[in-house]
């Protein structure tokens, strides 16, 4: 039962508040503040007895009366809460700037207020003004589209929202607005690109020629990105293993885990002359994720006389190193899973977009498909110029020397003989007929009436 009652210091002042003690669905007790007129006090206090006890029965459910109350609350907290969950995440703090940024900039634009207020129609249309306002490539919104989805599943998680209101928001196709199209290097120009850089005078971005050489060496044979590159020291490397390896941490790869990849075997001694007079825990190129890493390669690429841009696509940093080292692996052998691991993509269809094959790699892997015609061959002499298939060639033998064709099941062979049954004479009828006997159909025998 809810009792009514005034606080000591209190029951003596007319006009001080009364207070409620009840229980509550799940047996705890709770204190509320009433009013100054106690018949409206004891009212309230009814109301929230009859609530408890329908809590209890099961007529009022708690968990949706909560949900309810999280739709009524601000917005702006629950996205402070969540970009707090993406930094206790250990989320770089460029990723989480990007993503709350991105998120806020949606909420501004369509107005929402309250949690309750997000709507699926509401984002897609502001999306696609954003787009037509800034000429957003597709890639740019849908990364706008994960982060908004990002948050609101999140809120789900936290039972702050039964349901994902942006569920199947549509997602653009990338590869019909690819903005920054990318072709890789092959061996040849990379050649020329280091000899470039080795014989450089120039420093470009901090960098010597040689040094240049090194990192783009390590970024063709390794498949590693610019930051992983950066992150590497002496104890990255296992020169002495079999077979030798590079490893990096979780905290400096892309996706957030260990990556230990092997290393060419022609790579390994280059490594131990690098890191001979390298400190344990010194890096071996110092900032260079905050270097302008595609300055670097257009400039050696217009020393070596290559073009940065061609009609396939730039040759950036990015392009001339991770995308060659993939496209290299898949042509030289190496199957589309092994290039996956390599690459550490989750997805094959990510490798893919990696994987620059031209009509010369298209025209090479035909010519390397085994022959099925080798039965077919040509024969000098009286039949040159005709080419002339094995089974054709031993009738045309044996008529020379005298001796019977043999069935043939081939349909060259059948059209040739329904040729030649017009004029066989009846020693051949019959000599065909013993060699192709008639299977025997066993009459049936006559019902007795």
């Amino acid at each position: 039962m809810a009792s009514i009652f005034k606080l000591g210091r209190d029951k003596k002042k007319k006009h001080a508040p009364w207070y409620i003690m009840y229980f509550d669905h799940n047996g705890k007790r709770k204190t509320q503040k009433g009013f100054t007129d106690k018949s409206k006090t004891e009212q309230l206090a009814s109301n929230l007895e009859q609530e408890a006890h329908q809590r209890r029965t099961g007529l009022i459910d708690p968990a949706q009366e909560e949900l309810a109350t999280q739709k009524r609350s601000g917005i702006e907290a629950h996205l402070q809460d969540f970009e707090s969950s993406l930094v206790r995440r250990k989320n770089t703090a460029d990723h989480v700037k990007r993503t709350m940024g991105r998120i806020r900039r949606v909420v501004e634009g369509c107005g929402f207020k309250k949690l309750g207020d997000i709507s699926a129609d509401a984002v897609e249309c502001v999306l696609g003004e954003l787009s037509d306002e800034e000429d957003l490539g597709h890639r740019t919104y849908n990364h706008y589209v994960q982060a908004f989805e990002q948050f609101c599943t999140w809120l789900c998680l936290k039972k702050r929202l039964a349901s994902n209101p942006v569920t199947g928001l549509h997602r653009r196709n990338c590869q019909t607005d690819v903005r920054r199209k990318r072709r890789a290097l092959g061996t040849e120009e990379f050649s020329k690109l280091l000899t470039a850089a080795e014989t450089s005078n120039e420093s470009i971005q901090c960098y010597s020629g040689t040094q240049r050489a090194m990192i783009y060496t390590l970024s063709f044979m390794t498949g590693l990105r610019r930051g992983e590159i950066a992150s590497l020291t002496s104890r990255s490397f296992n020169l002495d293993g079999t077979p030798a390896t590079v490893t990096i941490e979780a905290r400096n790869s892309k996706h957030r885990k260990l990556d230990v990849l092997p290393l060419h075997p022609e790579l390994v001694p280059m490594l131990r002359d690098w890191l001979k007079e390298l400190a344990p825990d010194a890096f071996l190129f110092p900032k260079l994720a905050k270097r302008r890493t595609w300055l670097m390669v257009q400039k050696d690429l217009e020393q070596a006389g290559i073009p940065y841009i061609t009609p396939e696509g730039v040759a950036d940093f990015h392009a001339a190193g991770r995308h060659s080292f993939i496209t290299g692996l898949l042509r030289n052998g190496a199957t589309l899973p092994e290039a996956k691991e390599l690459a550490r993509h989750s997805d094959v269809n990510m490798t893919m977009r990696y994987t620059h094959i031209g009509i010369h790699d298209q025209a090479k892997a035909v010519a390397n498909l085994p022959n099925p015609c080798q039965h077919i061959v040509s024969i000098p002499g009286d039949f040159e110029g005709q080419t002339l298939t094995l089974p054709v060639m031993e009738r045309q033998h044996n008529d020379e020397v005298g001796v019977d064709a043999k069935p043939c099941c081939s349909s060259l062979c059948d059209t040739d003989k329904q040729k030649e049954s017009s004029g066989d004479s009846p020693d051949d009828s019959w000599r065909r007929g013993e060699l192709n006997p008639r299977p025997v159909v066993p009459q049936p025998k006559p019902l007795r009436a």
